[in-house]
């Protein structure tokens, strides 16, 4: 899907011919969307495409993180139930503080069906990083202690930044969003230029889907490789790019801004104990208890979860402490299977009471999209399903770039007098101002939002605009010099 363009100015088959053209203006050469569609879609895929690949290769191995987990971690994670029963959280609570007693309590989230119960700690070295302590549920013993990240194992820790800014933090994360910003537009381009080669012939909608296999070795049958599978991949292509784009770093951060313009956010949870204004927290690992908070009474864990499973909350929970004196504890449904169960609660322990409750039921429509979308982004929506269909996604992805470059070197001078590295655009230059006046008037003030909300999308745009000028103008010149001498 990426470099489909490069299918189209083979010497063998050229592309079919544009329109004829008309004109605009002073005499302006006008064609359609076909010449700009072809060179922006060449353009973008040669060079955007090293990108989509890092990303294709890293997400890739993200998507077998939950089977490392269980191979590499399984002491720590892992518990038999063998018909036990599982002993109050509080004394497991009390076994993990035994065994790590600094830091400040973060969470609990309690082992069920084989897990084992993981006590999070947060302390002023460990940064963004916290430190978790595993304990057999049916034992109180504890299996293991890691320093994790979100709740994330280290190796998935490392896979997963690995995918997002290739361990070069803030500067790294460009990478992820040029190529999301990108994706989409590679994608819905690849889509567009194969539908208008095949408009025309017999038996269209098999030509979109399958490879001519009929075809001749070379560029043709390198194409219909390319050209087809990009078609299978389009919907997939979409999602990833949009559900990536709403957590990367510019454009994510205007994401974030349409939600609160439209009052779409996560719905804040209050555990304000008396009165209104108290603090709001989100529940789950991404709240709890801040360093030097005062210390929690690991006893009150199991009086919050009796209450908690009183209201309707399941498995699996995580109950998150106070964050001071006149707050409540929040306990968090983090099921991100579907169907899923997001559900939170804040719990008076003293009281015996709910204090407030957000259901997942009662979000804002888009903020119920965006957490499942970024939950099916990160295989866990579907399960192991979910891991399968994204694994397939990123090696089809893989195998559509390849066929993309190699028709790119198919489609070099090979004659003795004309060899090159790689083949030519394959399109003139000045595309770009050969549309008809209504496509500019309209397709201007789009790409111009556009390029505000994406502005890894924006900026590159502009720059392979302002090199195709430069570089016409300067042939033009040249030619002009020559003919003139």
């Amino acid at each position: 899907m990426s470099l489909t363009s490069a299918r189209a100015a083979e010497p063998a088959e050229a592309p079919p011919p544009p329109a004829a053209p008309s004109t605009s203006g002073a005499g302006r050469r006008t064609y359609g969307l076909g010449p700009l569609l072809l060179r922006l879609h060449f353009y973008a895929g040669v060079l955007v495409a090293p990108f989509l690949v890092l990303a294709a290769v890293t997400g890739l191995a993200y998507t077998i993180t939950p089977q490392l987990d269980t191979v590499i971690y399984g002491t720590e994670l892992r518990a038999e139930p063998a018909g036990r029963t599982a002993l109050p959280v509080s004394e497991q609570v009390a076994a993990a503080r035994a065994a790590y007693p600094d830091g400040a309590l973060s969470y609990v989230a309690p082992g069920a069906d084989g897990t084992t119960t993981q006590v999070v700690f947060t302390a002023p070295e460990l940064g963004e990083n916290q430190h978790s302590v595993y304990v057999d549920p049916y034992t109180a013993q504890v299996t293991g202690e890691l320093t994790t990240w979100f709740g994330y194992t280290p190796v998935r820790t490392w896979i997963d930044d690995l995918h997002r800014n290739l361990h070069l933090g803030a500067v790294g994360r460009h990478y992820s969003e040029l190529a999301a910003s990108w994706l989409w537009v590679v994608a819905l381009g690849g889509l567009a230029l194969w539908w208008r080669r095949q408009r025309r012939t017999r038996g269209r909608a098999r030509r979109m889907l399958l490879p001519d296999l009929a075809a001749r070795k070379g560029v043709r049958r390198t194409r219909g490789w390319h050209a087809s599978t990009g078609v299978w991949l389009v919907v997939g292509l979409l999602f990833l790019s949009a559900t990536g784009l709403t957590w990367s770093r510019y454009a994510g951060a205007n994401f974030g801004a349409g939600l609160d313009a439209l009052d779409a956010r996560t719905p804040a949870l209050s555990t304000a104990l008396t009165g209104a204004g108290g603090p709001a927290a989100g529940g789950g690992h991404h709240g709890g208890a801040p360093t030097g908070a005062p210390p929690v009474d690991p006893t009150a864990v199991d009086q919050v979860l009796r209450i908690a499973h009183a209201d309707g909350l399941t498995g699996p929970l995580e109950v998150t402490p106070p964050a001071d004196a006149s707050s409540a504890w929040t306990v968090a449904e983090v099921d991100n299977v579907w169907p899923v169960r997001l559900d939170r609660v804040a719990v008076d322990p003293v009281a015996g009471t709910v204090v407030d409750r957000s259901d997942f039921a009662d979000w804002p429509l888009l903020a119920k999209l965006s957490s499942l979308g970024i939950s099916a982004h990160m295989g866990l929506l579907f399960g192991p399903v979910n891991q399968i269909l994204l694994a397939a996604l990123a090696v089809g992805l893989i195998c559509v770039i390849f066929w993309g470059y190699r028709m790119w070197w198919q489609r070099r001078p090979t004659r003795a007098d004309r060899r090159a590295v790689v083949g030519a655009p394959p399109v003139a230059r000045g595309a770009w101002w050969q549309l008809p006046t209504w496509a500019i008037v309209v397709g201007l003030p789009v790409v111009f939002l556009l390029g505000w909300a994406l502005p890894l999308f924006g900026i590159p745009l502009a720059a392979f605009i302002a090199v195709d000028l430069v570089v016409a103008a300067w042939r033009r010149r040249r030619v002009s010099g020559v003919r003139s001498g």
